[in-house]
């Protein structure tokens, strides 16, 4: 498998994304665009497109950051789900996979900062790639916004702050809100790219500090994105 990354900041590091497709051998490339990188002129080598997240928002101008250019990433997102290739999003990647696909972005209802629990619709509890999450897990967040639906998607998952935390755009496009790739690492990286987080923790119900979000153990959440990824792997190959 080619799995390509499209990373927009340092601290929203791939994580538990990388450390799969590290273990399982697959070729990995990356478009890194806080370094200038420049996205993949063709789809064509791509198997597996994993779009990260930012503090960027999917109407966000070249203006406002040289170097995220929402459209092309757009451009890009449709490209490979034209082309029939697996596609995740995360957070911001959520964001733009609903953009590309003609749904709008919303702003959550909640700032989501540090560990909750994601509960499995009906719809998540028979989707065969999620359904070993159990009725609800407990996952990282770092987020105000959320991806729009189209008619035909369907939310697998919700949080109390948050009524769309995965969802499925078609069999091989999955958007998660949610971050499950979070290791003690990246969390590290991210408490340090954000402003007042002791201070936002006191403010809103769903920010937790950085000490009690530091603390939490993200093995049995990465373990099931593990999973997760390896039975798209085995959808997108057609074993499924």
């Amino acid at each position: 498998m080619n799995i390509h990354f499209i990373q927009h900041e340092t601290y929203e590091a791939p994580g538990a994304y990388l450390n799969w497709a590290e273990s399982r051998n697959h070729k990995i490339t990356f478009s890194k665009v806080y370094k200038n990188e420049a996205l993949p002129d063709s789809a064509d080598f791509i198997d597996m497109l994993i779009v990260m997240g930012g503090p960027q928002s999917p109407n966000m101008t070249l203006k406002e950051c040289r170097y995220f250019n929402a459209e092309a990433e757009i451009a890009l997102i449709r490209k490979c789900i034209s082309l029939g290739k697996a596609v995740v999003g995360v957070c911001l990647g959520s964001q733009l996979i609903s953009e590309a696909l003609g749904a709008n972005f919303g702003h959550s209802p909640e700032k989501e900062i540090g560990v909750f629990p994601i509960t499995l619709t009906k719809e998540g509890l028979i989707d065969d790639k999620i359904n070993h999450f159990g009725t609800t897990l407990n996952v990282g967040h770092w987020h105000n916004d959320m991806p729009g639906l189209t008619k035909e998607s369907k939310v697998l998952a919700f949080s109390e702050g948050c009524p769309v935390q995965i969802i499925s755009y078609s069999d091989l496009v999955y958007g998660f809100q949610c971050h499950m790739e979070l290791t003690t690492k990246v969390v590290s990286l991210l408490i340090e790219s954000e402003t007042d987080l002791l201070a936002k923790s006191k403010k809103y119900p769903f920010v937790q500090n950085p000490e009690e979000i530091l603390s939490h153990d993200y093995t049995e959440m990465n373990e099931k994105l593990f999973v997760f990824l390896d039975k798209l792997t085995a959808a997108y190959k057609g074993i499924l």
